[in-house]
């Protein structure tokens, strides 16, 4: 098969697919202390409508696909989805992204259904800090899922932690740490200004390159190398397990490496993370077409794909955001195409 590519030359084999809009907590940096209004449940895809997207996408030479929200442990009976899409041909790699609080109740079942791995969101490790960071959450039950995605070899576990200046940035250090002993994957990733509401600031933001000289007070810093695509740039602490991974969105663009979509709760295909284009596949799944046809959506989704984000000027992060430019969309002929700001529960991270 021919690797499909888009514009700019990039192949592109991996879907980013948000089962939900709903979350059961309110971080802070993610969404209002309300939350936001959810979809109806007759608003979002089915798992058969999404398993459809990604036999399609697969014959087209998806070979990744990353389960997504809100939180997509939320959904009832998501092990029927994980289990249909690894049933597809040419799906080669499937995982999920979650905050953690209902993973010791489901990771057996979802390692049991073909689930390969999980990443879970985890800003910091001091319960009250947490409690607060998450509007509620409850760190003995996120470090409980850890332990049972562990047990059920759902490997490697990757932390992910969003460090904000003033809030959690004390942890950094503590965070590499874990690496030392352990074999999880630790991911620092740089605060973006997309669905932060009112916490966004500049004067909040930690770039990748001070984290790193935070950590290297521990131990030095030794670069290694992943096998994959993707943003994660990759060090070892020496001597330790783990690993330590850097996602730096705004002082490092991986734009020229991006091989995603993101596919909504909703229905709408996504070319970009911080574009604002959509192409609607719901209307098209829900009115009967063919195969064909979506697949005809999902070439032009990555035929629109843009060179790179480019966030407004407004976010210059003081001179550390270099390049970073006016959002330019890219507009798609005919009434699939729709432009709608949304917080990021609503898009899929």
């Amino acid at each position: 098969m021919i690797p499909l590519q888009d514009s700019f030359f990039r192949v592109i084999d991996y879907l980013r697919i948000s089962v939900t809009d709903r979350c059961n907590l309110r971080c802070v940096y993610c969404m209002p202390a309300e939350g936001v209004t959810p979809f109806h449940h007759d608003d979002i895809l089915s798992y058969e409508e999404i398993i459809r997207v990604v036999r399609i996408a697969a014959g087209l030479g998806v070979r990744k696909v990353r389960l997504t929200g809100g939180e997509p442990l939320t959904r009832k009976n998501i092990a029927f989805l994980v289990a249909g899409i690894k049933k597809i041909s040419g799906i080669e790699d499937l995982s999920l992204t979650t905050n953690g609080v209902l993973l010791a109740q489901q990771a057996a079942e979802l390692a049991d259904a073909g689930l390969d791995r999980v990443n879970i969101s985890i800003d910091s490790f001091r319960p009250e800090r947490f409690r607060e960071i998450t509007r509620g959450g409850d760190l003995g039950a996120v470090l409980r899922g850890l332990d049972a995605a562990r047990k059920a070899g759902l490997a490697p576990v990757k932390i992910n932690m969003v460090p904000v200046r003033g809030i959690n940035d004390d942890e950094i250090e503590d965070f590499a740490k874990m690496t030392i002993d352990s074999d999880c994957h630790v991911r620092f990733i740089e605060f973006m200004p997309a669905g932060t509401g009112s916490l966004w600031g500049p004067e909040k933001y930690i770039s990748a390159d001070e984290m790193k000289e935070k950590i290297q007070q521990i131990a030095p810093l030794l670069p290694v190398r992943i096998r994959k695509n993707g943003p994660s740039k990759y060090y070892r602490l020496e001597g330790a397990r783990g690993v330590i991974g850097f996602i730096s969105a705004l002082t490092h663009h991986f734009c020229n490496e991006c091989n995603r979509l993101r596919l909504t709760s909703e229905g709408k295909l996504r070319p970009c993370l911080f574009s604002e284009t959509e192409i609607d596949l719901r209307s098209s799944l829900r009115s009967g077409v063919s195969d064909e046809e979506i697949a005809r959506l999902l070439r032009l989704s990555i035929e629109i794909k843009p060179k790179e984000h480019n966030l407004p000027k407004e976010h210059n992060l003081n001179g550390q955001g270099a390049g970073i430019r006016e959002t330019v969309e890219y507009p798609v002929p005919g009434p699939q195409c729709g432009a709608e700001k949304r917080p990021m529960s609503r898009i899929g991270g």
